[in-house]
């Protein structure tokens, strides 16, 4: 049996510093970490990592594969990934691979952001609940960009701390992640093969599943069953749907099963509560307040308007 990796875990900056064999950190709850001069990761063999700190890396040509669910990637043009604390992410170095790289790793303590507006709008950014294989790939402007305000920071990071320098750093980091939102809109829309192709999938999973005795067994499907069959995590699913049709995972399965309760309502004999046993419901009620919401109309009136 495959034995599971306990995670190594960092509470502060300074430990993942020491660990990393980088010299110690200038401030206690920021670094901006040059990747060129980063050594090869510190450990043996494969290794969970679990940061109890923000991550924001901008990478080329790194010699390390990172890990995610049960597949691995490698990363050699320029990518952006955001790790929040507490996530847990796998890493393997290749020592045997001699690469120039190059790139920038900021890591902030959410103890930095504390008083700030920015400690409760980094919440709003979902791509801290992406998986590291739904890294932001970015093109050479876009790269230029942010590498441009990562320096803003290092440089600001690497002068005189005075009461002005969390507050030059923070709007430097607002922009930063202003930035990635915005590519990462420009992404689910410019990877239209690979995005499609998911959607249809989406699409074939829930005719599947509302065409099988699971529906009724299990209830309906939820966002997390859809992401887990597709090897995505939830947030970036539902985040490249609303893209790509305006609507959520969520929206998507109300959509299928609204569109398999019509179907019942108007070709069968089955009472309201009989349909919504089928459809999964433990209560007529849940299903018909659902229903009502999506159609303005009542399962009843819906079938009613047939006759």
């Amino acid at each position: 049996m495959a034995t599971t990796l306990q995670p190594l875990r960092f509470k502060t900056i300074s430990e993942y510093h020491q660990r990393m064999r980088l010299p110690k950190p200038e401030h206690p709850l920021i670094s901006v970490i040059n990747m060129e001069t980063m050594p090869i990761f510190a450990g043996q063999g494969p290794q969970n990592l679990v940061l109890d700190f923000y991550s924001i890396a901008l990478k080329r040509n790194f010699n390390i594969k990172f890990k995610y669910g049960q597949q691995e990637y490698d990363f050699d043009e320029g990518i952006m990934f955001f790790i929040a604390p507490g996530q847990v992410y796998g890493i393997e170095a290749n020592p045997h691979q001699e690469v120039k790289r190059s790139g920038w790793m900021l890591l902030i303590h959410p103890d930095f952001l504390w008083n700030t507006p920015l400690a409760k709008t980094i919440k709003q950014y979902e791509y801290f609940d992406y998986a590291v294989n739904e890294a932001l790939f970015l093109s050479e402007k876009e790269e230029h960009t942010l590498t441009n305000l990562l320096q803003n920071i290092a440089q600001e990071y690497h002068s005189n701390i005075d009461k002005f320098s969390q507050n030059v750093i923070i709007a430097q980091l607002e922009l930063l992640l202003t930035y990635g939102e915005r590519f990462y809109h420009r992404q689910f829309l410019t990877r239209k093969i690979t995005n499609h192709q998911i959607l249809n999938r989406v699409e074939e999973l829930l005719h599947e599943y509302f065409n099988s005795e699971d529906l009724t067994e299990k209830g309906l499907p939820t966002v997390h069953y859809i992401a887990d069959k597709l090897n995505i995590s939830p947030t970036y699913l539902s985040n490249l749907l609303k893209v790509l049709t305006g609507q959520s995972t969520q929206q998507h399965i109300h959509d299928k099963l609204i569109e398999k309760a019509k179907e019942k309502l108007s070709t069968t004999a089955l009472s309201v509560s009989e349909i919504a046993f089928t459809l999964g419901f433990e209560h007529s009620q849940s299903f018909s307040k659902l229903f009502r919401s999506k159609t303005n109309l009542s399962p009843l009136e819906f079938r009613q308007s047939f006759n």
